[in-house]
């Protein structure tokens, strides 16, 4: 998927921070692309972004009306409907990262269609896929990687790719997930992927490149974790990475949603990780550790990462509190 900058984000009718979750990831991370929001009176909540109309943002150059929302079971609401209209009429495409899809309600199709505009909904792939295959790929990768799902893999990613640029590196970063396809304007949802097609769509994703380039990829996942090793798995033979970066929630006991299952130690996922990495890439090496310390705080997190640091050799950062600024002499 490759959709158009800049954005129009809208935040619904919403009252949860975290309902509006993908809005944010945009507006942290991309505030450039992003012209403005809009929300339903009935919404309190603001990302601080300029509140513009859809009219507003079309002249103001607009080009896509982001769903950045995320509710349970993952439905657009009927409510949002007027919004959606309003905007394909205007001449906005829309991108929606919820799991029904733009194109499976009558209103939305027949709108596009009349009005020659595109949808995109992003956790779904229609296009065509090919197994992986293992070939070596000219360029440099990294892939993050974790001991759990939601730890901050996104989020490490974004900030290693953000500090590379400041230092002049040649960098994309290469989206598999919703919000981060969001904030990319392209990639592949590899949670809509066949499961045989997922080191293929990986592969599709970070082609070969310039020897100097590097692709930092977005992973998914963990192999500790029973529900999604197997996409996990997928991305590292997919990704053929150089280094891995492990991700890793300071505090956090129990797998999610999973509390019979424990939180590997940080050496038993780095052995993991590397050892499944190396069927296609046998010179995989650890580069550094992401410690996400939002249950612990700054002071304590400072020193956890101090000891890692000691332990593993290696540099570890919180994306939040430090940035990635450490890793880039390991680099």
């Amino acid at each position: 998927m490759d959709f158009k900058a800049p954005y129009l984000l809208f935040l619904g009718c919403e009252d949860s921070p975290l309902a509006i979750k993908m809005s944010r990831g945009l507006a942290q991370w991309r505030p450039e692309v992003c012209i403005g929001e809009i929300a339903d009176p009935s919404c309190d909540l603001t990302l601080g972004l300029k509140q513009l109309s859809i009219d507003a943002a079309v002249a103001s150059g607009a080009q896509s009306f982001i769903l950045g929302l995320a509710n349970s079971g993952g439905i657009i609401s009927q409510d949002w409907l007027p919004y959606i209209l309003e905007a394909l009429e205007k001449g906005l495409d829309v991108v929606s990262g919820l799991h029904n899809k733009l194109s499976d309600i009558p209103e939305i199709q027949a709108a596009a269609e009349k009005f020659g505009r595109k949808l995109y909904d992003v956790r779904h792939f229609d296009g065509e896929l090919r197994v992986g295959n293992g070939r070596k790929r000219s360029g440099k990768r990294l892939l993050t990687v974790g001991t759990d799902c939601s730890v901050g893999k996104m989020y490490a990613s974004l900030a290693i790719e953000k500090e590379m640029i400041k230092k002049g590196y040649d960098v994309d970063f290469r989206a598999t997930g919703q919000t981060g396809l969001m904030v990319a304007g392209s990639g592949i949802c590899i949670d809509a992927v066949v499961a045989d097609f997922i080191s293929g769509a990986v592969e599709m994703i970070s082609p070969d490149n310039t020897k100097s380039h590097w692709d930092i990829i977005e992973g998914q996942g963990s192999l500790q974790n029973p529900s999604f090793a197997g996409v996990s798995t997928g991305l590292l033979h997919g990704a053929q990475p150089d280094v891995i970066v492990m991700c890793h929630e300071a505090g956090r006991e129990t797998i999610k949603g999973l509390p019979d299952f424990k939180v590997p130690s940080l050496r038993q996922a780095i052995e993991a990780n590397l050892q499944v990495a190396s069927l296609t890439n046998p010179k995989v090496k650890l580069a550094g550790i992401a410690l996400n310390c939002r249950t612990i705080g700054k002071e304590k997190g400072m020193a956890e990462m101090a000891r890692l640091e000691q332990e593993f050799s290696v540099p570890c950062f919180d994306p939040i509190i430090t940035g990635a600024a450490s890793l880039m002499d390991n680099l």
